[in-house]
């Protein structure tokens, strides 16, 4: 059997001398894995790579073979800021370690998709966390940060629960505020900016519930890329 979609490299790992095991995000069949044969393949297989890509296998639940061709190698146009690349690496470890194998997500794909994109802009590093909110949303885990869970009011939010996922008022969580995660505004106000401080703490929120979806899917610890990305953006920031 064989078809033909559009793809993003997640990763590519080596397989005897001249081959990889490349795993895509692909349109409309999902996170799928398959070989890829030449030493040339290595250099189109970077993650965040845009492909087309032919997938052929005798048997459906066989690894398959990929044929690759390079439409965007976004990768590159990174290489100069290692902030940037190390996001982009981390949201395509989080896809591959949120998604079910060969179950089609046009939302996570699509989103990935505009991320690639929004990398290269100034806001890059807002866009990141945001769409780590919207992975969090299509993968069955979303937060309401539109209104206090206490009161239903929808201005003044500063907290979140780390229980619920939800938003509360600074009022309603002042007695517990040791007890919340703090909500940077960049997420509260939509179209507002954020000092490098408010995004690492939407960074530590967004891990949060990352970390508890991971860990209720049997997926061990923190995602090692993303941990990377973490750090790396700490460092630059000196927080």
């Amino acid at each position: 059997m064989q078809w033909v979609d559009e793809g993003i490299i997640l990763s590519a790992h080596p397989l005897g001398d001249s081959s990889l095991r490349a795993i895509l995000m692909t349109r409309a069949h999902g996170r799928h894995a398959g070989l890829v044969r030449g030493r040339q393949a290595r250099a189109a297989c970077q993650p965040g790579t845009i492909v087309q890509a032919a997938w052929r296998a005798r048997l459906a639940d066989h690894l398959g073979t990929w044929t690759l061709e390079v439409t965007d190698a976004a990768a590159v146009s990174l290489m100069d800021d290692r902030n940037r690349l190390s996001a982009l690496a981390s949201a395509c470890a989080l896809v591959e370690s949120l998604t079910a194998e060969r179950d089609a997500s046009l939302n996570i794909y699509e989103d990935l998709r505009s991320l690639i994109a929004l990398l290269g802009g100034e806001a890059w590093d807002i866009a990141y966390v945001r769409w780590e909110l919207a992975l969090l949303e299509h993968a069955g885990y979303p937060l309401d940060l539109s209104r206090c869970a206490a009161t239903g009011v929808t201005a003044d939010l500063k907290y979140v629960s780390p229980r619920t996922g939800r938003a509360v008022s600074a009022e309603a969580g002042h007695a517990y505020a040791d007890r919340l995660l703090p909500l940077p505004q960049f997420l509260a106000v939509p179209g507002l900016g954020g000092s490098p401080e408010e995004i690492h703490q939407g960074l530590m929120l967004t891990g949060t519930f990352l970390a508890r979806m991971l860990a209720q899917q049997g997926g061990g610890g923190p995602v090692p890329a993303r941990e990377r990305f973490l750090a790396r953006y700490r460092k630059a920031h000196a927080l």
